[in-house]
């Protein structure tokens, strides 16, 4: 079973689904992981309180890249009440395989920055940094 998880993940990783930017995103946030030097950015798109567009981009290992890649398409058309609602055990079954302390981190650096961009809104919609 762990071997579909696998192959799973490198498709992800060399196949990354939503991977690019967005010109003028309503949500942009950045962050790394500075254990293993990952950096990662997403950017949404939002309409009528959904997720009109997601993007992302990075310079991360493959770990960091699929979990960014899966994470993508959970959030697609979703509210922005569903966003809050994705935790940790979403990511790491998304992954399907166990992982070691450092390499979580690599794993979880998709929802962290995610996160941040959600809670990052003031009331008029404007990310504050």
């Amino acid at each position: 079973m762990d071997d579909l998880y696998r192959e799973n993940i490198m498709d992800h990783y060399q196949n990354p689904r939503n991977f690019g930017e967005i010109e003028n995103p309503d949500i942009s946030f950045k962050d790394s992981n500075p254990l293993c030097g990952d950096e990662l950015q997403i950017d949404l798109k939002i309409e009528d309180n959904k997720v009109a567009d997601v993007k992302f981009h990075c310079k991360c290992c493959a770990i960091c890249k699929a979990s960014a890649s899966m994470l993508t398409e959970m959030v697609e058309d979703q509210d922005l009440d569903g966003l809050k609602e994705i935790n940790k055990e979403d990511v790491m079954d998304n992954l399907g395989i166990s992982l070691g302390p450092v390499r979580i981190k690599c794993a979880l650096l998709p929802l962290k920055v995610l996160k941040a961009g959600i809670y990052g809104i003031d009331k008029c919609g404007v990310l504050e940094v």
